[in-house]
């Protein structure tokens, strides 16, 4: 694992009252009151507990009851479920396993994010950085090695069953390849069926993208579909987000969605991004420049991760 990936600032942090649960495999660890800082990749644990209060109808209202969770300055809430997935991604030496080889990483994982309210999994992205995404498609990779969990789906609207032509939004983040635009590399993904039975999506690019590059780049349609490995490499994946030349062919879209137009290079050069379930909302992907000319050699673009909004 690359070292930079350690924080090295240093945070004051207060917690709401709830010990910590660091768990791996079937294991858990219960930390008592201490006190938490991160310094480098060093640990510690600082926590307060404020007391009991009277509610106004006279009943007891115990602060464990609540979700566990710390004020971050500005004072933002940062819950310990998001935290519980950003450690198991990028955790200090002292608390990786003894023996990666007892658990299922991708298991884990897919544990931990159904464990955080679904309300709040599309703030999951803001906890871990774009460095991030090569280690969580690596982690993903081993859910291959459970043929139950293999199975499962990170959105039933992506197993394509329905006909509809509802929309599924999604929040997504790149680890800033070659266009390093902030523009680009933190979007919005739309996905939908067509009357064909297809499924098919949209990116969205910011809001505060420049008028020129919003002109240049156009609306940017792509094709999902169901694949089973990666072209390049024949690792193990679950969906492709294949753009072409942008031309479809769609009877009907969905309302406000412009037609469909020529992609502009990087997308018209077969980009496809190839898509790995993490976890319930959670979605991991590489994109690929496999290249129209047959003789051109695949080259990595980036990676992706995406989080369902609701």
């Amino acid at each position: 694992m690359d070292p930079s990936v350690a924080s090295v600032r240093s945070i004051s942090r207060q917690f709401h009252p709830k010990w910590p649960r660091l768990g791996f495999g079937s294991g858990a660890i219960a930390i008592p009151s201490s006190s938490f800082r991160y310094r480098g990749s060093s640990v510690s644990f600082r926590r307060r507990c404020k007391p009991l209060f009277l509610r106004a109808e006279g009943k007891f209202l115990s602060p464990w009851d609540e979700e566990p969770y710390e004020i971050l300055a500005g004072g933002r809430k940062s819950y310990l479920d998001e935290q519980d997935v950003a450690t198991f991604v990028d955790p200090p030496k002292e608390l990786i396993p003894l023996d990666p080889e007892s658990y299922n990483p991708a298991a884990y994982l897919w544990k931990k994010i159904g464990d955080i309210p679904e309300d709040r999994r599309h703030r999951l992205l803001s906890s871990l950085m774009p460095r991030h995404i090569p280690r969580v498609w690596e982690l993903a990779g081993t859910r291959y090695q459970d043929a139950k969990l293999a199975k499962q789906s990170a959105s039933s609207f992506l197993t394509m069953d329905d006909n509809s032509i509802t929309l599924e939004y999604w929040k997504c983040r790149t680890s800033k390849g070659p266009l390093s635009f902030s523009w680009l590399n933190d979007f919005r993904t739309a996905i939908f069926h067509g009357k064909d039975k297809g499924t098919y999506g949209r990116i969205l690019l910011a809001r505060a993208i420049p008028s020129v590059a919003a002109k240049f780049c156009g609306p940017l349609y792509f094709t999902v579909r169901q694949v089973t490995d990666v072209m390049p490499t024949e690792q193990p994946c679950d969906l492709s987000y294949e753009f072409g030349n942008g031309l479809l062919v769609l009877h009907e879209l969905p309302e406000g969605f412009p037609k469909p137009e020529k992609h502009p290079w990087p997308f018209n050069d077969h980009l496809v991004i190839y898509i790995r379930h993490v976890g319930p909302g959670v979605l991991v992907g590489q994109a690929w420049q496999e290249g129209r000319d047959l003789e051109q050699v695949p080259k990595k673009f980036c990676g992706l991760e995406a989080s369902r909004l609701r």
